[in-house]
């Protein structure tokens, strides 16, 4: 059997959120999709690791904000790789609270749906959610985050706790001929490449690992040049 022809399924890149009482959380998923159209009816699959999870299973509600192509690594990260129990991943970032008083992120966001959980599916590591819609509305006409953008383009990784991850498989990246070394994050799986710098972070193309400025941190989890390693 080969696993990797499940990476041939096609994938978006979503913001999850949800509360329980007066507080609220949120995280990237990638594993959304459609049910039914009448009613309109929505899955979502989410570990059951993540707080967000236990925000649906307490509130029966949930929010999708679907990202474009323009979501910074930096943004991405708060959601995906750091955890509400330890940050407000809210401090920064442009929201607003749905009918249901869920939160709805609306940076970077091209579509948000609310819902109402109907069912859910118990799946050993995660729980898919079933929901119906109760809100929908278009902000952007951009063209959405694919998860094979986010790869490919953007070199983003799976967190472990993505029903996609799948281990060291997650952390390969084709050897390049070149002089430049390329450095792994090992919080997140990012990898430095020297040939493309870091354009958002103002680290041009060509810029060598060990010519970074001491400050620097990954542009997804904001880990420090010390959890580099040379791949």
């Amino acid at each position: 059997m080969n696993p990797r022809a499940l990476h041939k399924i096609s994938y978006g890149l979503y913001i999850v959120c949800s509360k329980k009482g007066e507080k609220i959380n949120g995280q990237i998923a990638n594993t959304l999709f459609q049910v039914t159209s009448k009613p309109p009816t929505i899955a979502v699959s989410i570990n059951k690791q993540n707080l967000t999870y236990e925000y649906i299973k307490n509130s029966k509600l949930f929010t999708v904000s679907i990202l474009s192509e323009n979501a910074p690594l930096s943004f991405i990260g708060i959601f995906g790789f750091k955890s509400g129990r330890d940050i407000n991943k809210f401090k920064d970032v442009k929201y607003k609270l749905g009918k249901a008083k869920i939160p709805v992120v609306m940076d970077y966001t091209l579509a948000w749906i609310e819902a109402k959980l109907i069912d859910e599916i118990d799946v050993c590591t995660h729980t898919i959610f079933i929901g119906n819609v109760e809100q929908v509305d278009i902000i952007s006409e951009e063209k959405p985050m694919t998860y094979e953008y986010y790869h490919k383009v953007k070199g983003g990784y799976s967190p472990e706790t993505a029903p996609t991850y799948s281990g060291t498989v997650d952390k390969i990246v084709k050897k390049e001929v070149g002089k430049m070394d390329k450095y792994v994050c090992k919080v997140c799986g990012y990898v430095y490449d020297p040939k493309k710098g870091d354009p958002e972070n103002g680290i041009k193309p060509g810029t060598k690992f060990e010519d970074l400025p001491d400050d620097w941190v990954c542009p997804i989890c904001g880990a420090g040049k010390e959890e580099f390693e040379k791949e």
